[in-house]
């Protein structure tokens, strides 16, 4: 089993009958979070767990959930349900209330759902793993659910000002809301100017795909860190010319894994989870796409 250990709370091993999770979303065909899972429970012996994938919208998210029986460990959540997901809930941890956002729902031995957000100290895990543990300012690209989770994660990371690139101004209003509840300087300019956010020590990229390709040629000669949020496809035009230059790059197959590593001890209930296995098998169905 890897060494693995039982944590406090957990959910339970292959042997108890809660031993079934899932990723929802829509659309969810292409998510990497099935492989990622079973290749952790393949390497901690968990041979009666498995792992599912649902395309569920926001309508029909309360009806699927009261459908669960008591065999369901967790849930991974993805766009457009990390927030529809709250008012369902029976509780909802610190870090994800922070943002208002939750991709882990936990389900309890008394039958409660709690919801978690592994996406923030996802984040912080990979940069550290790229040697960023602090900088002194920071740009985001976009003002997604993501973007506000990258937000709470560079509250623990950066120091100084993060400037948000938008392209509207209810974004940047949100955006310098999530600020000042998460004790960040916030500061947001226009879209247009996304050249600009280039020249920061670190910046986070959270947008779809194709939205920052026209920014590469802007890439400045002696880059810092890029986040870039996006692994398929891999690399995108920003991270490719970054990359070239000579600067760190941080993918969304980083965040995937250890936001996953988190949600697999969670429902799991054991520890260490298997990063490398997952990594390798994340790398494997990429290359298998491409």
């Amino acid at each position: 089993m890897s060494g693995a250990t039982r944590a406090d709370g957990a959910a339970g091993t292959g042997g108890d009958r809660r031993c079934r999770a899932a990723v929802l979303g829509y659309p969810i065909g292409h998510s990497l979070s099935p492989v990622l899972h079973r290749a952790a429970y393949g390497e901690l012996g968990l041979q009666g767990w498995s792992y599912g994938r649902f395309e569920v919208d926001e309508a029909a998210l309360p009806g699927f959930l009261a459908e669960l029986g008591p065999e369901w460990a967790g849930l991974s959540l993805t766009m457009p349900l990390k927030r529809s997901v709250i008012p369902l809930l029976d509780g909802v941890g610190d870090t994800a209330a922070s943002v208002e956002a939750v991709n882990t729902v936990l389900f309890t031995p008394d039958g409660r759902r709690v919801g978690d957000n592994t996406d923030i100290p996802g984040i912080v895990a990979a940069l550290r793993e790229r040697g960023v543990r602090q900088v002194e300012s920071a740009a985001i690209l976009g003002a997604g659910a993501t973007a506000s989770s990258a937000l709470a994660a560079l509250a623990r990371v950066c120091t100084g000002e993060v400037v948000v690139y938008v392209r509207s101004a209810a974004r940047a209003a949100e955006m310098r809301q999530w600020g000042e509840r998460l004790g960040i300087e916030v500061r947001t300019a226009d879209w247009a100017d996304a050249g600009r956010a280039l020249h920061a020590p670190l910046v986070i990229a959270t947008t779809p795909a194709g939205a920052t390709d026209l920014l590469a040629a802007s890439v400045p000669d002696r880059p810092g860190t890029l986040f870039d949020v996006l692994y398929d496809p891999w690399p995108t035009g920003l991270a490719a010319r970054w990359s070239a230059r000579g600067g760190a790059v941080v993918g969304g197959l980083d965040l995937l894994v250890h936001q996953a590593v988190l949600q697999v001890e969670q429902m799991t209930g054991l520890a260490p989870a298997p990063a490398g296995a997952m990594r390798a098998a994340g790398e494997k169905s990429l290359a298998a796409r491409r």
